[in-house]
């Protein structure tokens, strides 16, 4: 609606995760080297935690595109699940045979599976989004799958993201053995205000826009309002711009 009247190609702050509109800033580059690190180090288990809308899921989308034709990949976004039912979920995203209710065979369907990407030296990287929601049994189920190897070498990576509850959760008692190996963790925090104004110029150039299109005092009244926090900030920026386009204002 209003991207003609601002000279845009596109929507520049559509909360939609997206990777092509990825910001790194300071935080999101130690974020990323640490998840880097991680998976090229063959870490087994890494961990990412964020409050809601800092970014992490448009991160992870990134670096899965940086290892695609690297890594086969596995992602899991339904984590209110029993531990039989993330078995399935896992083997429908590795496209494995989902007819048997039987734990034990699911469990030597991942194996072999595991076994034939190791001998044709691919990585297999499980990712789990929202892994906060996920009950100490399932957390012990995923624990449990990262003690599939061979010799010295583990079969399965695993990732999990979430907010901060997740890492809150995993101090619990009952956890220590799966806390204990976490090899690679970062918290991303919310953007400053520097960070704001940077974020905010950066996607609307990437739809051609100007960068200059909010004022300061506007980009001042987002960082207030938002705390800096991504999701936030996209959400009080497209509104901003659909008020201007209204009211014929050329500049935020």
């Amino acid at each position: 609606m209003y991207e003609k009247f601002y000279g845009l190609s596109g929507k520049p702050f559509q909360i939609v995760p997206n990777p092509n509109f990825l910001y790194l800033s300071r935080k999101h580059r130690h974020a990323l080297t640490y998840l880097e690190y991680g998976i090229r180090e063959g870490m087994g288990f890494i961990l990412l935690t964020g409050e809601i809308g800092t970014g992490k899921t448009t991160l992870i989308r990134h670096i899965l595109n940086q290892f695609e034709k690297e890594i086969e990949v596995a992602v899991v976004f339904n984590t209110n699940v029993t531990a039989d039912q993330l078995l399935r979920l896992l083997l429908r995203e590795f496209e494995l045979p989902t007819e048997s209710h039987d734990k034990t065979h699911h469990l030597e369907q991942i194996y072999h599976f595991l076994i034939e990407k190791y001998a044709r030296r691919c990585k297999v990287l499980l990712v789990i989004d929202e892994a906060q929601n996920l009950s100490e049994e399932v957390l012990e189920e995923v624990r449990m799958l990262s003690n599939l190897q061979v010799d010295d070498n583990l079969l399965l990576q695993i990732m999990l993201v979430g907010q901060p509850e997740l890492a809150a959760k995993l101090k619990r008692p009952a956890l220590a053995q799966l806390a204990q190996r976490i090899g690679v963790s970062y918290h991303l925090t919310p953007l400053d205000r520097e960070e704001t104004g940077a974020y905010i110029a950066s996607r609307l150039e990437k739809v051609g826009g100007d960068g200059g299109l909010f004022s300061s005092e506007a980009v001042d009244e987002v960082y207030r309002v938002s705390g800096g926090t991504p999701r936030t900030i996209n959400l009080l920026c497209d509104s901003s711009l659909v008020y201007g386009f209204a009211d014929e204002l050329r500049r935020i």
